[in-house]
């Protein structure tokens, strides 16, 4: 049976307790075993973590030691999958940029607050992850990341919907969905799931479910191929060097 951990916490505004839940509902009804915790010590233990097949993150904002980031960096580079979405991923741990890094982005604002309504347009692709998903609306906040070029954008919003000092910019299409790899590990990331209701969106919760079992599979895949990755990467913030 595959593994997956729930790590759960900072602002609660998020309702993380609650994304949580219906996350490892959306897991067990795949034949995950599903450990949630609500303490970043949870990544304290570097070999459990390997041992995982998915990891998911929902901690918005917040400080993590270093030691637990290269802990989860050294998974997915393994194999291990990470997937999130909102703030529980791409806003998490602001100082550390080795998160950001791996992530693939980091949320910098959200013009109109909640509320805003836009379109999700389903960005068709060589990803199988999107196939048969059509554009959905959706009212909620409207994430603008800054993203890593290497990421395969599955999803995208259109800017600017809202005045704010972005507006005399061109429209852009921000990116809503998105994976990338880390070592041989994969990574899911979706900006929706501001709060519990949106997640629960037929459409997004479609979204995540794939995002998961895509994630999940990149170990076993790899496995197979021969491939492998020692975590090269140390992390080393700069102070640290």
């Amino acid at each position: 049976m595959r593994k997956a951990l729930i790590v759960w916490g900072g602002w609660l505004g998020h309702e993380p307790q609650q994304v949580a839940d219906i996350f490892a509902e959306v897991l067990k009804q795949e034949n995950f075993e599903v450990e949630i915790s609500d303490t970043l010590q949870a990544f304290a233990d570097a070999e459990k973590l390997k041992g995982l097949d998915l990891i998911i993150p929902l901690w918005t904002m917040g400080k993590i030691e270093q030691e637990l980031v290269n802990n989860v960096s050294a998974a997915v580079q393994s194999g291990v999958g990470l997937a999130g979405c909102h703030g529980g991923m791409c806003d998490a741990f602001r100082e550390n940029v080795d998160w950001q890094f791996m992530t693939g982005g980091n949320w910098v604002a959200h013009p109109g607050n909640d509320g805003v309504e836009y379109v999700v347009n389903i960005k068709q692709s060589s990803s199988p992850l999107v196939d048969g998903m059509q554009d959905f609306t959706v009212k909620t906040e409207q994430y603008y990341l800054h993203v890593d070029p290497a990421v395969e954008v599955l999803a995208t919003t259109r800017f600017p919907l809202v005045d704010g000092p972005h507006v005399l910019n061109k429209a852009v299409d921000m990116p809503v969905a998105w994976t990338k790899r880390w070592g041989v590990g994969r990574v899911y990331y979706n900006s929706l799931g501001h709060v519990a209701n949106i997640i629960a969106m037929s459409e997004v919760k479609e979204m995540m479910r794939r995002g998961f079992l895509w994630a999940a599979e990149g170990k076993e895949l790899a496995a197979r191929a021969g491939a492998s990755a020692e975590a090269a990467y140390t992390g080393m913030a700069d102070n640290q060097l």
